[in-house]
């Protein structure tokens, strides 16, 4: 027989680095699915109708929203990314194929990604060098793409003292350099 397959990090781990700098904490989060849901022509009422029922938030432009299971955030007109626990959603493509059936496209996004969890006081300080978007502005529940050291990324504002950074799977490594390296000069 052979090796059992094990489920790794974006980094390349078994499990998910966590990185305190000062006041700061990066924590890289494995232990969430994504799906992107996206609204086929003409079927929007359906596809709020079935969110809905479901209990999956389709949330506002610039918004995200936490729930149980499910959370999301806006990507785009008709279009969402939709988050929930790894455990229990492993094949969240599935499962949202269920929910919407014809009315939306479910795309696969959980390998596509890497996720960043940063967490302190005075993120303001922080962000404000990495990023174009003011956090000091910016109401909780926000959510926008943006550049990070030229890796497109998706910033969501949780709270005053925590921000979730979706980029790129293929440069994990690059985004959390920079998060590192923007972090020990801010100290």
């Amino acid at each position: 027989m052979g090796e059992a397959w094990q489920q790794m990090t974006a980094l390349g781990h078994v499990a998910a680095n966590v990185i305190d700098i000062g006041a700061y904490r990066i924590a890289e989060r494995f232990d969430v699915s994504l799906a992107s849901v996206a609204t086929r022509r003409g079927r929007d009422g359906d596809v709020a109708q079935a969110a809905k029922a479901a209990g999956v938030p389709l949330p506002k432009p610039s918004e995200a929203f936490g729930g149980q299971p499910f959370s999301g955030f806006w990507l785009a007109p008709e279009m969402w990314m939709i988050e929930a626990p790894f455990d229990s959603h492993e094949d969240i493509a599935a499962h949202l194929k269920t929910v919407f059936g014809a009315a939306a496209s479910i795309t696969e996004q959980t390998d596509a990604w890497v996720r960043f969890d940063v967490s302190g006081g005075n993120l303001v300080t922080l962000f404000e060098r990495l990023s174009n978007l003011d956090l000091s502005v910016l109401p909780n529940g926000h959510a926008s793409r943006t550049v990070i050291e030229h890796l497109g990324c998706y910033l969501i504002k949780r709270s005053a003292d925590l921000v979730t950074l979706y980029g790129p799977r293929s440069s994990a490594q690059s985004l959390l350099h920079a998060l590192e390296v923007t972090a020990k000069s801010v100290i």
